[in-house]
């Protein structure tokens, strides 16, 4: 759906041709959010009603605690647990037992408050017209784990947190464009995010910011408290006695373990019943399939525009520079050639792939950004080992006597690294056997997981550091708007040695282009032009194969029968609802 339909549809609303209602359910037909499709209203001067708060079980226990211990599973373990500086899903929810935001976002997109006494909004004056100041109010009563209280004072250094260039905090980009923050008094400011406990930070801002005690042994406001962690290994947590929900959370006590790998987590959770939560159990559907034949719980597949791609490096891998490979400083010996990439994304199954490994957990795709109104309609993908060929012959690559392809003296070879998840093997194995009969020589690479998705910055195997030609990626969109998805590609955001390979544009690509239209959809209030913004965002990376999109991956959880409240939310993952877990008696 373009531009124009929707400002139809927008102009329809307005005069009466169309009801509000259809208005929204014809957006998420289209696959537009509740909450986009009212944003989209409101631009237009249609007002929309104000967004209920977190929601609760109908079964509400009339005491907190008593549930005994839950048990989780996560194949790659946690590292981290300071939220800021997290860079990987395992990292991000172990932190939700002990931080939480002001508001998170629910299964449809919409925002609900956690220490948020309310959504903000233009309705009840929470929100500018202009769109450039918003207003929170604060939950009042709650207090951080060692009893001190949590004011506006800890939002506002969050925020100088995550902001300050020398933290290099991955989230960093999310709070660079807030100017100001005033502190009106204890409970009342306007910023968004995990929010950080001043008095315990405050020491390590800046560059001390990995030498922080609490990076470890956080101190938060959540439902759970700290009780020991073992870093790649296991976590455990107790009830919080304080926690602002009454009668919450019910489960007494958390074992986060990690290692092993998605099947035999599925298993523990399906079969056997040792565990009652299952993270990421994604692996060939066959399999799964054959595992969630079980009594003893249930596959739950939470619908994502989450992508699945090959990253390209445009820096080389091999040259050291300064004490970093991949430096900005250098240029890949061939993948800097638009003839190269181009012959590389006709090599790419996605179609193949997609069902006879993924089936229903994925969609195959030739996007970046897969979420309408912002998925491109420009773009079209083909599997093509002849025109690949042709590609490369016609820019000079010849086949040597072993059947690789050289050019100038350089061998057409690349290293393909992922995690060591069985699944993504295969999809190495299948992308290596079409770049054989091209001519290409591929070498693959597996990381643990626990390594690869690490925030180490003196670890050379990390996917931010990407010391490879290619590699396996994996792209989350955590919020229902797309800035913070697309500044992947942003020049400000490659990730190198002075940001402790903490910039989110792994791929070191810079367009000025791009940058400019980023730049200009930060302060678009026109929601049609600004979907129009990120089209242009997509087709150039897509188009300059920046990286080469195969499908989008779904989430796939597995969880106990006896398990109650399970509710997976695209934005806020799995754990979002934690606090309303219970178990069937």
């Amino acid at each position: 759906m373009d531009e124009h339909v929707i400002r139809e549809l927008v102009a329809d609303v307005k005069t009466g041709r169309l009801s509000r209602r259809r208005f929204i359910r014809t957006m998420v037909g289209v696959g537009l959010t509740a909450p986009m499709a009212r944003t989209l209203l409101s631009g237009a001067g249609v007002a929309h009603a104000q967004p209920q708060s977190r929601p609760s079980t109908a079964a509400a226990p009339v005491r907190r605690g008593g549930g005994g211990q839950v048990r989780m599973l996560y194949w790659a373990a946690p590292t981290m647990l300071n939220p800021h500086l997290a860079v990987a899903p395992k990292d991000f929810e172990s932190s939700q037992l002990f931080y939480e935001p002001l508001a998170d976002i629910d299964t449809d997109g919409t925002i609900v408050p956690v220490l948020a006494a309310e959504t903000p909004s233009t309705v009840n004056g929470g929100v500018g017209a202009d769109g450039t100041w918003v207003v929170w109010r604060l939950k009042r009563g709650v207090t951080w784990h060692d009893g001190k209280p949590f004011t506006a004072d800890d939002v506002i250094f969050t925020w100088q947190y995550a902001a300050d260039p020398a933290t290099a905090a991955p989230s960093m980009g999310s709070y660079q464009g807030i100017d100001r923050i005033d502190r009106i008094d204890d409970h009342i400011c306007s910023a968004a995010g995990m929010v950080l406990p001043r008095h315990v930070f405050e020491p390590f801002r800046g560059g001390r910011s990995r030498e922080a005690p609490a990076n470890l042994r956080p101190i938060g406001t959540g439902p759970y408290r700290f009780s020991d962690f073992k870093p790649g290994d296991v976590l455990h947590a107790e009830i919080n006695p304080a926690y602002h929900v009454p009668h919450r959370p019910y489960f007494d006590t958390v074992e986060m373990k990690g290692g092993g790998d998605p099947v035999s987590s599925a298993r523990a959770v399906l079969q056997t019943g040792q565990y009652d939560y299952a993270w990421g159990i994604n692996m060939e559907h066959e399999i799964l399939k054959r595992l969630e034949d079980s009594a003893k719980g249930r596959v739950v597949i939470g619908r994502t525009a989450n992508l699945e791609y090959v990253q390209l490096n445009q820096a080389d891998p091999w040259r050291e520079v300064d004490g970093e490979r991949s430096s900005l400083k250098t240029t890949h010996p061939f993948l800097t050639d638009p003839a190269v990439r181009s012959a590389f994304a006709l090599l790419i199954d996605r179609t193949g792939i997609q069902r006879d490994l993924w089936g229903r957990q994925a969609d195959a795709t030739g996007n970046f950004m897969n979420r309408p109104p912002w998925a491109s309609p420009n773009t079209r993908w083909e599997f093509n080992v002849d025109k690949a060929n042709s590609i490369l012959d016609a820019a000079g690559w010849k086949r040597g006597d072993d059947g690789v392809r050289a050019k100038d003296g350089k061998r057409m070879k690349v290293l393909f690294q992922a995690v060591n998840q069985p699944i993504r093997q295969k999809m190495q194995s299948i992308i290596k056997q079409a770049f054989s009969r091209a001519g290409i020589e591929c070498e693959l690479k597996s990381v643990v997981g626990s390594v690869y998705f690490s925030s180490d910055p003196g670890n050379p195997d990390t996917e931010s550091h990407f010391y490879a030609d290619l590699e396996l990626s994996g792209k989350i969109l955590r919020q229902p708007d797309p800035q913070a998805y697309m500044r992947a590609f942003c020049s400000w955001e490659v990730a190198q040695k002075a940001n402790k390979w903490a910039g989110v544009n792994l791929a070191r690509w810079r367009n000025d282009e791009y940058d400019r239209l980023w730049r200009a959809a930060e302060t678009e209030m026109d929601a049609a032009k600004r979907a129009a913004l990120f089209i242009r965002m997509n087709d150039l990376v897509v188009q300059n194969v920046v990286v080469i999109p195969i499908f989008v991956r779904h989430a796939a959880f597995g969880v106990a029968s006896s398990l109650r409240g399970f509710d997976f939310s695209p934005f806020s993952g799995p754990l979002w609802r934690l606090v309303y877990w219970s178990r069937e008696a």
